[in-house]
């Protein structure tokens, strides 16, 4: 048989094998084919041939029939067209078998299952795997990798608690040399402040900043940003208050390292005779705290064997046996009123924060008869850090929480908040504030896990002047998601969570934010071998 085209394409002309003039004409309308055409012609042939080639993989792998012609075409898609149903039990064998559970126990010891996809895509085809045997092989291959990424985020959980809990040597080594300084140099003895400006600290006229730390180098930073970003310095009161371990070695940074005209305070707990000759309730709740958490807790070692919890569980159970949290630093700002009963309005400040502006504009602020001005961390870019809300923090399972309060109530923050000390003294707050720490005690620590910030939502709640959060951003010693440029944007930033700024572990793109406001060519600082990064 011969095919004969007309140079016009209008005709098509099908001659017999045999060389009779017998023929059939087709006759092609009188439009020429186009390229336009030619191109889509050729597009539906290559989508038709991928389609096929598409099914007939399926069928291999359900292990049927080997279909490789164009036959099968009509197996498939002739149900599909016809609206029927594609019989095939894929997917249910699939199902069944990944959604049966696995025992850890069954991957120990296992030398054939694929440690990788690509390894794994190597086997199967190679192997021209059926269903069961592909969605067994694949299940196993996940759950080993899950475990082991379980495990390894465990372990990275465990090493930053470590690393969070202990005291570097470097700042172990600043403190000695400081505490020396102070025993044989008599300028790191000098009285703080000196005599002609200790009025100052009860005047109501100056601005008055709180820090409590025990972490000399941290406070310096605090303390020199304050000061360094202040349009009035010498109108600017720093209360540093620390134990009595750190306040030698406070005292002897101050007195070598002045901050004028600023005016810096440097006192121990002891110093205050509020504290030194009352009855300090949080002291004796932290004595019962300890006990119950070295009970109730079972260590580190118990909490990270857990083999049933998800690792951000054991990650916030291990955050709980920090020594902070059970430190009277944490606690000492419910004392303010009593701790500076001359004052009217001062600004606490976290040994963690970095200040960026001149902070005395917070005293123009309204407080419109509230007690702490405080910014919110239900509302903001950030979905980790500013989506916290009564529900983050306290425990809504338990009857005692769930009556009293409701779990959508926006939570604050901690770490630079205002306090208006004479509308607080008209307040319970103080003892809401201890008589919740005994409700959590009596509930074996069930109301909520770690801090002083549930307790202080309960006992602040309603007494809350919502503020910019230019003025506090927190989160970034909790992930390095912050932009470096929003950081440097804010007024105040925040390194609460554990990847502290004068740690190993904290974020480098973060941490010069920081390390901006410590002079590493300072011999004790040097000495210590404090380095920038």
């Amino acid at each position: 048989m011969q095919l004969h085209i007309s140079p016009s394409l209008r005709h098509v002309t099908v001659l017999p094998g045999k060389g009779v003039r017998e023929f059939i004409k087709v006759k092609v309308g009188g439009r020429r084919l186009s390229y336009r055409m030619l191109f889509y012609s050729l597009l539906f042939f290559t989508f038709l041939v991928r389609f096929v080639f598409v099914l007939s993989t399926v069928d291999s792998i359900d292990g049927g029939t080997k279909c490789s012609t164009i036959g099968c075409l009509g197996k498939r898609l002739g149900p599909g067209i016809f609206g029927r149903r594609l019989d095939s039990a894929i997917p249910e064998v699939m199902y069944q078998v990944l959604e049966k559970p696995i025992n850890k126990d069954e991957l120990k010891g296992r030398s054939d299952i694929p440690q990788s996809l690509e390894e794994f895509l190597i086997e199967v085809k190679k192997s021209r795997l059926d269903a069961r045997t592909f969605a067994l092989k694949l299940r196993e291959m996940v759950s080993l990798m899950e475990q082991r990424t379980r495990t390894a985020k465990i372990q990275e959980y465990l090493y930053r608690h470590v690393a969070s809990s202990s005291i570097p040597k470097q700042l172990h080594c600043l403190a000695l040399r400081l505490a020396n300084e102070h025993s044989t140099n008599a300028s790191a003895r000098l009285q703080l402040p000196s005599a002609e400006l200790v009025p100052a600290l009860v005047d109501n006229s100056y601005f008055h900043f709180v820090l409590a730390s025990d972490n000399v180098l941290a406070a310096s930073v605090v303390a020199k940003s304050v000061v360094k970003n202040a349009l009035r310095p010498n109108r600017f009161v720093l209360h540093i208050i620390t134990d009595r371990k750190t306040y030698y070695p406070m005292q002897a940074w101050f007195s070598l390292h002045t901050l004028s005209p600023a005016i810096i305070e440097v006192k121990a707990l002891q110093h205050f005779d509020w504290f030194s000759k009352g009855k300090v309730p949080v002291l004796e709740v932290m004595e019962k705290d300890q006990q119950v958490r070295s009970q109730f807790r079972g260590g580190s070692s118990a909490i990270v064997a857990n083999n049933s919890e998800k690792p951000y569980v054991i990650a916030a159970k291990l955050q709980a046996l920090s020594p902070k949290y059970n430190s009277v630093m944490n606690h000492i700002r419910i004392y303010l009123p009593e701790l500076f009963p001359s004052l009217d309005k001062v600004v606490f400040l976290d040994d963690d924060i970095v200040v960026q502006t001149d902070l005395s504009p917070l005293w123009d602020i309204d407080m419109d008869g509230k007690v702490n001005g405080a910014v919110e961390t239900c509302r903001g870019d950030d979905k980790f850090v500013m989506s916290k809300r009564f529900k983050s923090y306290l425990n809504f399972s338990h009857p005692l929480i769930a009556q009293n309060f409701d779990p959508s109530v926006c939570a604050w923050a901690y770490g630079m908040n205002i306090f208006d000390l004479d509308a607080w003294r008209k307040t319970n707050i103080s003892l809401t504030y201890h008589y919740w720490l005994e409700q959590n005690l009596k509930s074996d620590l069930s109301l909520w896990q770690l801090g002083t910030l549930p307790p202080g939502l309960i006992a602040f709640h309603g007494h809350v002047r919502v503020i910019d959060p230019f003025w506090h951003m927190l989160g970034l010693g909790y992930q390095d998601n912050t932009s470096y440029e929003d950081a440097q944007n804010a007024g105040v930033v925040h390194f609460n969570g554990r990847a502290k700024p004068w740690l190993d572990i904290a974020f480098p793109k973060l941490r010069p934010l920081w390390a901006k406001y410590v002079d590493f060519s300072d011999k004790f600082i040097k000495g210590c071998h404090i380095r920038a990064s």
